[in-house]
């Protein structure tokens, strides 16, 4: 494990073998998150979303796990079905870890979708059901690039270790740590470090709701490069300043969530590595045709981040 904190110095060194190259946003690869997959076309966290997410562009689909009460990571944003699904209320409302696998598989989370949003309604979104994370898994094998979150975790028994051993099953974990065929994000740091504690090659990214200004700036990414390869912000706010101070730090930066053209362009002008978007296929389109894609542009994310280390010597 590395050492708790590195070095102001050390980033600012990065900064001036390697910094110039890691803000050319023109030349430096990008990615494509579906946001809950297409969630701004069809219900999210559902196979109509990933499917459609993937039809139009995105290099990654994200997954939200929650936990039920046998055992089963499932993939849903909240902790609570009562938003998005719709059946029997014993079944279908209420916390996501107060229910079995079985009543959770009775709830339809396509209605929701065409309810409160009736010009993107399709009637195959009707009775979609909530996915496990392991469907997710045997649809897609190793196709595809998976960026997972793990959801209110500290109440969640062993989410990490059940989450490893599905990706083991699924032989996803060498591929994730070589090539970023999985990135797994979290807003609890804890969950993070007990991540990186059972296997320190996988590649992790710390949600932040903002960035802080300098000096805890620095202080605050000098304690995520410890652990992570990445930092996921919320797009407002965001500046080139703290964009290159992740990058003195080897962080990827992947803001959330961009839903408009206009403010992806100004992103990839700070010089952000990707982003989140419900609507990725905008998002392709101001990438361009020339743009890194799918297993490509994770690849060569995990290839920049190598380099990165390498040239400061980061353990």
């Amino acid at each position: 494990m590395r050492p708790p904190t590195l070095s102001l110095a050390l980033g600012f060194a990065l900064a001036g073998l390697v910094g110039a190259a890691l803000t050319a946003p023109a030349e430096a690869a990008v990615v494509n998150i579906g946001h809950r997959g297409a969630s701004g076309y069809a219900p999210e966290h559902t196979f109509a979303s990933y499917d459609l997410a993937l039809e139009l562009g995105a290099d990654y689909i994200e997954q939200d796990l929650q936990l039920t009460s046998d055992g089963v990571l499932v993939v849903l944003h909240d902790t609570t079905l009562d938003r998005t699904a719709r059946g029997l209320p014993e079944n279908c409302t209420g916390a996501v870890s107060s229910k079995t696998l079985a009543q959770i598989k009775t709830c339809d989370v396509g209605t929701w979708f065409n309810e409160a949003n009736p010009t993107l309604a399709k009637p195959e979104y009707v009775g979609l059901q909530i996915p496990t994370l392991e469907e997710v898994f045997q649809r897609y094998r190793r196709r595809v690039n998976y960026y997972i979150e793990t959801k209110a975790p500290d109440t969640a028994d062993r989410m990490e270790e059940r989450l490893l051993d599905l990706m083991a099953r699924y032989r996803l974990r060498k591929p994730a740590a070589k090539r970023w065929k999985v990135l797994i994000q979290s807003f609890s740091a804890e969950s993070l470090q007990k991540i990186h504690g059972f296997d320190p090659s996988l590649p992790l990214i710390q949600l932040e709701l903002v960035l802080p200004g300098s000096p805890q700036l620095e202080t605050t990414l000098d304690g995520i490069a410890t652990y992570a390869v990445g930092v996921g912000p919320v797009y407002a706010g965001l500046t080139s300043a703290a964009v290159a101070a992740a990058h003195e730090r080897c962080l990827d930066v992947h803001p959330y969530t961009v839903n408009t053209t206009d403010l992806m362009e100004s992103l990839v002008d700070l010089g952000v590595d990707g982003m989140f978007t419900n609507v990725p296929d905008q998002l392709d389109v101001v990438l361009g045709d020339g743009a890194l894609r799918g297993a490509r542009v994770a690849r060569e994310a995990a290839r920049a981040h190598r380099l990165c280390v390498e040239s400061v010597g980061i353990p």
